[in-house]
């Protein structure tokens, strides 16, 4: 069974089956000259066109057109969506007040971040930690215990187990 599965290329012959005939592609060019038809229209040269000052001006004015598309496109969007004046604190004036009140910016933006998302927005910083317990340990020993608020535990593991 080895032996045949050696030699199981010798049993097939080694040529593709496509040959072409000798001196076939001798003489290719003028029989194929021959058997095409005759076309006197082709034998004369047409003049060159002249070139105008719209043939060399087009590509520019089309590229002018496409950005003048754009900017209006760009310039209909901002006005149906209302832009982005309104999220500026310079014209909005409510926004300027809401944002200038201590107890708006400690109640609504402060006050929503745990303990865990504070240490991780300050790891984020590259705060150093350890100077900051030792100066959470230090307010804490300048606020006396009946006003100081609840805080968790600075020894606990900042990720839950």
């Amino acid at each position: 069974m080895k032996q045949e599965s050696e030699h199981i290329l010798d049993k097939f012959p080694k040529k593709d089956g496509l040959t072409v005939p000798d001196g076939f592609f001798d003489d290719f060019a003028r029989r194929m000259a021959a058997e095409l038809p005759l076309r006197p229209e082709l034998e004369k040269l047409a003049p060159a066109q002249r070139r105008t000052v719209w043939h060399t001006v087009r590509p520019y004015v089309y590229m002018a057109a496409m950005f003048m598309g754009v900017w209006c496109m760009l310039s209909l969007f901002t006005r149906m969506s209302g832009g982005t004046d309104k999220l500026s604190i310079e014209a909005s004036p409510e926004l300027a007040t809401a944002v200038s009140n201590e107890s708006f910016v400690e109640d609504y933006i402060i006050d929503n971040l745990s303990g865990y998302d504070l240490y991780d927005s300050m790891a984020a910083d590259s705060l150093d930690m350890e100077n900051l317990s030792d100066s959470l340990e230090s307010l804490e020993e300048e606020v006396p215990a009946e006003e100081a608020p609840a805080v968790e535990d600075p020894n606990a593991p900042l990720l839950p187990q």
